[in-house]
């Protein structure tokens, strides 16, 4: 669910975008240099590591992120920086640079966008502060001043392995911006959850309107697991996404080609390891509403939801969403669900009441380094214009809508 509100960093792709040449990577041609271009990781080397990883992140894993960088206008040509134990992978970091991240020409690497709102390193978890470290030295030896991580998870151990490393050299990572998101905790009953969180009287209404929706048909939920039963579901995610306010905007994935290809490339791969499904709705042979989970170890994340917006007044997103409780929680193998929404949607916000911390943080790479202080006053400077070029959006859309 990252799209539901505008929050990456990113600019949205558009049309022009999609018949653009990608861009270059990080110049980098030997597996000990500081950058290597992305896809110059060995990708079994790369999926041992993600097995080993001491925090899960799926936008990371090889056979999304990839494909995020095979075709996803704005988003290819990543570069990275990895750490080694001998010949082993120990740690994984997508970047850019700050230029093309922000349009802020000095010396910084940013972490590379994956399309979902987190962007948490792999580390192994077996020598986490280790590979935290080589990656901090890797960042240097590319000849930058600072690695910002942006969109990773502020209390998780990742972070920690980071900050713990910038302290062993005297340097104090600072975060620049911050918020929460909603979570489920799956390891417990689902209706139990869900009457918590809602309400018998919230519950009791969406029982009423899910009936109401059986006269169009019976309502089922079902689950695509396998490459074939991705491929066909979707395709109707895409066609559900696109006909409503996406499509209208012109933002769904299916209006343009580079990210068509990369979402059904990623999820038929990651499909083939049991790390994606697809969840629908349907009402009679109807589809109304479809959500992409991406797995990874323990963890699930909702990535995406389209509706058919001839049925708004059922809250077919909200129904799925209940639904999609209800399957995580009896999945023994989920322990967590992360919603990657935008703060405080209004739709996942009152259903899953866990909420994870996430943050952009600047992390110095020298010590009392004016460049350093420059990027930050550039990082503030510009979060700020953001914020008040949004919120003159919502103003005209407010105007212009009644």
């Amino acid at each position: 669910m990252a799209d539901i509100i505008e929050f990456a960093a990113e600019r949205r792709a558009s049309r022009q975008d999609a018949t653009t040449a990608p861009a270059r990577s990080e110049p980098a041609p030997t597996r000990n240099g500081a950058l290597l271009p992305l896809t110059a990781i060995d990708e079994i080397e790369w999926r041992a590591l993600s097995d080993r990883a001491i925090e899960p992140n799926a936008y990371y894993l090889p056979d999304w992120e990839l494909a995020v960088n095979a075709s996803a206008p704005g988003r290819t040509g990543a570069s990275t920086l990895a750490a080694w134990s001998e010949a082993r992978l120990i740690g994984l970091m997508p970047v850019v640079s700050l230029s093309r991240a922000y349009r802020i020409p000095l010396p910084a690497l940013v972490s590379a966008h994956p399309y979902g709102t987190l962007c948490t390193p792999t580390l192994d978890h077996t020598c986490a502060e280790d590979a935290a470290s080589q990656l901090l030295q890797a960042a240097r030896k590319a000849g930058v001043r600072a690695l910002i991580l942006r969109e990773v998870a502020l209390d998780g151990p990742t972070m920690k392995a980071f900050t713990n490393a910038s302290r062993d050299n005297g340097l104090t990572p600072r975060i620049l911006n911050s918020h929460v998101r909603a979570c489920l905790d799956a390891t417990g009953e689902a209706d139990a959850l869900l009457r918590e969180a809602l309400g018998p009287k919230k519950l009791k209404e969406l029982r009423r309107l899910q009936h109401r929706l059986a006269e169009h048909g019976a309502v089922s939920f079902e689950v695509a697991r396998s490459p074939r039963e991705i491929s066909s579901a979707i395709e109707s995610f895409l066609t559900l996404e696109a006909s409503g306010w996406k499509g209208k905007r012109g933002t769904a994935l299916m209006q343009v080609e580079g990210d068509a290809a990369f979402i059904r490339r990623a999820t038929r791969a990651l499909a083939a390891s049991g790390q994606c499904e697809i969840v629908t709705l349907r009402a009679g042979e109807t589809p109304i509403a479809s959500g992409i989970v991406l797995r990874h170890q323990s963890r699930a994340f909702f990535f995406k939801l389209g509706v058919d917006e001839r049925f708004a007044k059922f809250s077919p997103g909200v129904q799925l969403t209940l639904e999609l409780t209800r399957h995580l929680c009896a999945d023994e193998t989920i322990v967590s669900a992360d919603s990657t929404a935008s703060p405080d949607h209004p739709m996942i916000n009152p259903v899953w009441r866990g909420r994870l911390a996430i943050g952009d943080v600047l992390i110095p790479l020298r010590a009392n380094d004016p460049v350093v202080a420059m990027i930050h006053v550039a990082l503030v400077t510009r979060q700020f214009a953001r914020k008040t070029a949004r919120r003159a959006v919502h103003v005209i859309r407010s105007l212009t809508s009644r």
